[in-house]
């Protein structure tokens, strides 16, 4: 009984037609994951953040607490 000869002719076309379709798929589901798990939620915490944010009142907050040099605070 003898061993069966590997099969050489046509092996990296074989395994080409397997893991092609896998190395391009694969890469888009990621992207995909990644923009609709972490950068549309990122969008929209950004959204709702400046749909409330005061700018005058934050620097108002901000003189009141001396941070700024050039702009003294309304008790002094």
């Amino acid at each position: 009984m003898s061993l069966a000869k590997p099969a050489m002719r046509g092996l990296l076309g074989k395994r080409l037609r397997f893991h092609l379709p896998i190395a391009f798929a694969l890469p888009l589901v990621a992207a995909a994951a990644f923009k609709y798990g972490v950068t549309e939620p990122r969008k929209q915490a950004y959204a709702n953040f400046y749909k409330q944010y005061d700018t005058t009142a934050e620097f108002n907050n901000i003189r009141e607490a001396g941070v700024f040099e050039s702009v003294r605070p309304t008790g002094k």
